[in-house]
C-alpha cells in the first residue's frame, strides 16, 4: 500500500480498516456476498481488483458468486487490492470509513501493534532504552503497544477515544512522544477508566512533580525513554513484536 506524501493515512489506521474488512469476510456464512459488498463500497470493478491481485476478473466473479471459498491468503490480497485502488484515488473511501468506524483517534497514533506472545517489562525497557521513574515494577506479560503523538492526542482526543488507544487489550504499553514534563499524559491516565499496563514517556528533560505523584499513586510502571528519536522507538518495538511472533 502506498502512503501520501504527508504521511497520511497512518499505518495503524490502515491496519484497523484492513482487519475490519478481512474479519467480516472471514466470519460471514456467505463470504462471496461480503467480498462484493466491500468491492462496491470501494467503487472498484472486478477488473480493477483482478488487476491489482494478478488474477482474471472471472476469478473474482467465481468468489463473489460462491463458486470458490476464499482462504486467508486470498482475503488478504483482496483487501490490499481495495486499499491500493483507494490510494490511487486519494483515499476517498478510507476517509469515509475512518469516520464511520470511529477511527479518528488514529490520527494521533504513530504505530500500534499486538504481540502474538507475551513480552516482559524488562524487554520493553530494553527496546525503548528506558529507566523507571516510579517503584511500580511488575512481572505481568504485555501483549501490545501503542505509540502516540502526545501533542496531537491532547488536541484531538476525547476521553472515549483515549480508551481506544488500548487496542485489543489493556495489557499493553502506551508510549507518549513529544512529552515536555509528563503532566498531560499522566493526567489523561488518571481520569481514564481503563488503564494501560505500562506508560512510557519520551522527550521530557524533567518529570513534573504532579506526574511523578500520579505515576506512584496509580501503581502503574512509568518508564522514561532515553531513545534518541521516535523512529528509534518504532523500529525497536517492531523488532520486538517480530521476534515474538507465534511459531
Amino acid at each position: 500500500m502506498s502512503f501520501g506524501s504527508d504521511g497520511w493515512p497512518p499505518a495503524p489506521l490502515l491496519r484497523r480498516i484492513a482487519v475490519h474488512i478481512a474479519g467480516e469476510i472471514a466470519m460471514s456464512e456467505a463470504p462471496g456476498h461480503i467480498l462484493r459488498k466491500w468491492r462496491e463500497i470501494f467503487e472498484a470493478s472486478q477488473l480493477e481488483v483482478a488487476r491489482h491481485m494478478g488474477v482474471t476478473s472471472s476469478v473474482i466473479s467465481d468468489y463473489e458468486k460462491g463458486r470458490r471459498n476464499p482462504g486467508s491468503s486470498f482475503v488478504r490480497r483482496f483487501v490490499v487490492a481495495l486499499l491500493d485502488i483507494d490510494a490511487s484515488r486519494g483515499w476517498p473511501t478510507v476517509r469515509k470509513l475512518m469516520k464511520i468506524l470511529n477511527l479518528q483517534y488514529l490520527g494521533a497514533v504513530i504505530d500500534m501493534q499486538e504481540f502474538e506472545t507475551g513480552v516482559s517489562l524488562d524487554e520493553v525497557m530494553t527496546a525503548v532504552k528506558g529507566v523507571p521513574i516510579n517503584s511500580n515494577i511488575h512481572n505481568e506479560k504485555l501483549y501490545g503497544y501503542t505509540i502516540v503523538d502526545s501533542i496531537k492526542a491532547i488536541i484531538s482526543l476525547t476521553g472515549n477515544e483515549f480508551l481506544n488507544l488500548l487496542g485489543s487489550t489493556s495489557q499493553r504499553v502506551i508510549v507518549f512522544t513529544k512529552v515536555t514534563t509528563g503532566r498531560s499524559p499522566m493526567i489523561a491516565l488518571r481520569v481514564s477508566t481503563i488503564k494501560p499496563a505500562v506508560i512510557v514517556l519520551h522527550g521530557p528533560r524533567r518529570i513534573d512533580t504532579l506526574a511523578s505523584w500520579i505515576a506512584e499513586s496509580e501503581h502503574i510502571p512509568v518508564i522514561l525513554s532515553l531513545a534518541g528519536s521516535v523512529d528509534e522507538i518504532v523500529r525497536s518495538l517492531r523488532r520486538l513484536a517480530s521476534s515474538r511472533q507465534a511459531t
